[in-house]
């Protein structure tokens, strides 16, 4: 596993559990439930990966500034929002998210599916704030991020996750099940680092980034999958075998563990090969592509 990389997530891990402790409401205002609901579904855990990718997309464009705070934060809240309510007995049901009880185990269904929803309404705010951005880049960040909860993002990748259920999907609908659930929210923390630091959306550095983040986000979850058929339970936070054991479409599935590793680290390559153009600064997120495929959780 790379040094640097581990380093390096373990740094924007700390920087942005400050910020979102910062912006989630405290547990001494009114409604005190929902606040504690909202700060248990986000704070505490998980790898970071996607303010990690904020920050290294900003740095790959030479900036680090208090202001990427917001969009790293913003990004992290929607993805702890759409994990409370993928993990609800309507969807995927699940009581294990990260090692402890899921959102609505310890809160409660109706508490869990108001989190989630005031999470979202949260991320948006912090978005919206002044920061300093010019107001074009500050609606394409907007854009971006609602562009990835949406029927073409996290939405519409859970809608087609749930009807396959039980059935047999062709590889390119896998891929589009994916992209949409996952590798959206992916490909938006890479381009909201980029955008908060200036990029234009016209640049070949912005197109440059784009691909990347598409083919992270491909990396990522193919490797997600097969950690779902070889990863530990105590190490990846969540019952071991559990797509399988709902009869979800996965990749190993599919096309077998062998094949998906191999496809995981083609995507990884496409990934770390858009980053041509960049110089040593883009290091950061090279390092995070060959994290995405070897890491354990």
């Amino acid at each position: 596993m790379s040094a640097p990389a581990l380093d390096f997530l373990a740094h924007a891990a700390a920087r942005v559990e400050s910020a979102l402790g910062r912006a989630l409401p405290d547990t001494d205002r009114s409604p005190p439930t929902l606040h504690a609901a909202m700060r248990y579904g986000v704070l505490g855990g998980g790898k970071r990966l996607r303010p990690a990718l904020v920050y290294a997309a900003a740095a790959a464009v030479g900036v680090d500034s208090s202001a990427l705070d917001t969009p790293a934060a913003a990004v992290e809240i929607i993805h702890a929002y759409s994990l409370i309510h993928d993990d609800l007995p309507a969807m995927d049901d699940d009581a294990l998210r990260r090692g402890q009880p899921t959102c609505h185990i310890a809160f409660g269904e109706a508490e869990a599916i108001l989190a989630g929803d005031a999470l979202q309404a949260l991320a948006f705010e912090l978005l919206a704030g002044e920061h300093g951005w010019p107001a074009r880049a500050q609606l394409a960040m907007l854009r971006l991020l609602a562009r990835a909860c949406g029927s073409h993002g996290m939405a519409g990748g859970q809608a087609i996750d749930l009807a396959a259920v039980g059935q047999t999907l062709t590889l390119e609908e896998l891929e589009r099940m994916h992209r949409y659930k996952t590798g959206e929210l992916i490909r938006a923390s890479v381009l909201l680092g980029a955008l908060a630091s200036g990029c234009e959306e016209s640049t070949a550095e912005y197109a440059a980034l784009n691909r990347y983040g598409e083919e992270l986000g491909f990396a990522f979850q193919i490797h997600d999958d097969v950690l779902d058929v070889l990863g530990d339970t105590a190490v990846i936070g969540k019952p071991q075998g559990s797509d399988h054991a709902r009869g979800k479409p996965t990749y190993p599935a599919l096309i077998g563990v062998p094949e998906s590793q191999r496809l995981a680290r083609l995507h990884r390559d496409h990934a770390i090969a858009a980053l041509a153009g960049f110089d040593a600064r883009a290091d950061l997120l090279r390092a995070l592509a060959s994290y995405v495929v070897e890491r354990e959780s």
